[in-house]
Formats: C-alpha cells, structure tokens, sequence
C-alpha cells in the first residue's frame, strides 16, 4: 500500500473521518498516488495547510467537516478510495501581497481566494488604485476593497456582490466594500497578468488593514497584489463536484430568504 498522507482538523468529526479513512486504507489493495495528502476540515483548514505546503509539488484532495466546504469534496463514506484514484485535477496560483505599513516595513503574503484591504477604525477608508501605471479608480471612499481570485470569487467577494469568476478566465475581480464615494462604482474585472497598486491616501486620519485570506496586517500604507504564477496548488475533485462545476452552479443560483 502506498503511504499518503492524512492531515486533519482536531474537532470530532475530523478525527472520526481520519479514523475511517485509515482503515480503509489499510484494507485497500490498491495504490494511491504517492504524493498524495487528505486534508479533513472546512475551507480554512484548507487555505491554511495549503499556504504550508507552498513549495511543495503534492497532490490535495480535501474532505468537507466543516459548514460550506467549497475547496472541499463531500465525505462519502461508500465510494472513498474510488474518489481518491479517479479525482480530477485543479492547479492554482495564489495572489501575492506586499505590504508597507506606516512604518516603512514590509511586509508579504499569499492569497488563495483573496486580498482584502478594509477601514482599520470608524472612518471609512481613502484609497487610490491603479493596475500597473493606470488609474482605476483616484479616490474610493468605503469600507474598503477586496481583489479576488476566480477560485476565491464564491467567498468573500460574492458576499460584496463582486462577480464570479470562471476557473479558467484569467482574470481577477477588484470590488468595492460598502462604497460610499463614488456610491454607485462597481469595480473592476482585470487581467490575472495585471499589478494591482493600492494606496492609503490618509493613513494617520484613516487607517487601514490588509488581509490575505485570514491573514491581516494592521496600518498598511502601500499595497502591491500580482499573481504569483511560480507558484501552484494542485487541488484534486471528484468529477461530478470539480471547482469549476461548484463556480458554474454558483453562477446560475438564485438566493431564497
């Protein structure tokens, strides 16, 4: 039997799924591709085991125990070593994020699903952006600004009313967080080639924090998001629930209250 690796969250029901899954394995004849690693949890779980194992060149298949589990594959007990040999495979780069604090530091970070610059205090935030040397937008006065990956277009950037953006689109979505001037901005959908310049343009009167996925850094002044295409996440899915399957659903659902 090959090894693979297992790596879970510690709440009950993750440790229960892990148990299941070693004794399956240790039951199965059949060999699992060697560099792969089961991740159990939710999607934060995910984002944060991922960012661990940046430079490595394994394979994830995640199991969902946690609420949404979008990064995730539903846990089926009936077909499990089936899913593991026939998932698909998803690669995916992150968003790479350098930060100038008040300070003068700098500091950097990657983002799966997105990089989130939000109002550090009662004042909204004042900020300038551009993509590369051209203006997008002079003065956006709001709650502040969120530039997404299409893999992270579900999350927080559906949330804002951002748009979903297709696996394969190249593409990254800028949208506004509760603008307030110009109230009527709705962002902007640029190319995953583009470096996106963000500056606080009042940091002593409004200060500001910038967020990779969970990640936050308090009184940024200056900060540069691009892609970083050196490096890939290999994600692994069952075919009928890939990433791009869950984005196409999400593009086409109608919400109920």
């Amino acid at each position: 039997m090959t090894k693979t690796i297992i790596i879970s969250d510690k709440n009950k029901k993750s440790l229960a799924i892990k148990k299941f899954i070693l004794n399956k394995l240790k039951k199965n004849k059949k060999s699992l591709k060697s560099n792969l690693i089961i991740v159990i949890g939710g999607d934060g779980f995910m984002l944060k085991t991922l960012k661990k194992n940046k430079n490595s060149l394994k394979f994830f298949y995640g199991i969902n125990s946690g609420n949404y589990g979008f990064l995730m594959n539903k846990f089926s007990p009936k077909n499990i070593i089936k899913n593991f040999s026939k998932a698909k495979l998803i690669t995916i780069s992150p968003l790479e994020m350098v930060v100038k604090n008040k300070q003068g530091l700098n500091k950097k970070s990657i983002a799966i699903n997105e990089v989130s610059i939000l109002r550090q205090s009662r004042q909204a935030a004042s900020l300038l952006i551009k993509s590369g040397k051209k203006i997008i937008i002079k003065r956006l006065i709001s709650d502040g600004v969120l530039v997404s990956t299409p893999a992270g277009s579900t999350a927080y950037n559906l949330s804002v009313h951002g748009p979903i953006l297709s696996l394969h689109s190249k593409k990254l979505s800028i949208s506004p967080i509760s603008a307030f001037r110009p109230r009527r901005w709705k962002g902007r959908i640029i190319s995953d080639k583009s470096i996106i310049k963000i500056r606080n343009l009042n940091p002593k009167k409004r200060p500001v924090s910038a967020v990779a996925d969970n990640l936050e850094f308090r009184n940024a002044k200056n900060i540069t998001i691009r892609t970083n295409k050196k490096i890939k996440f290999n994600l692994l899915y069952d075919s009928n629930r890939s990433l791009q399957k869950k984005i196409k659903i999400e593009q086409i659902r109608k919400e109920t209250i």
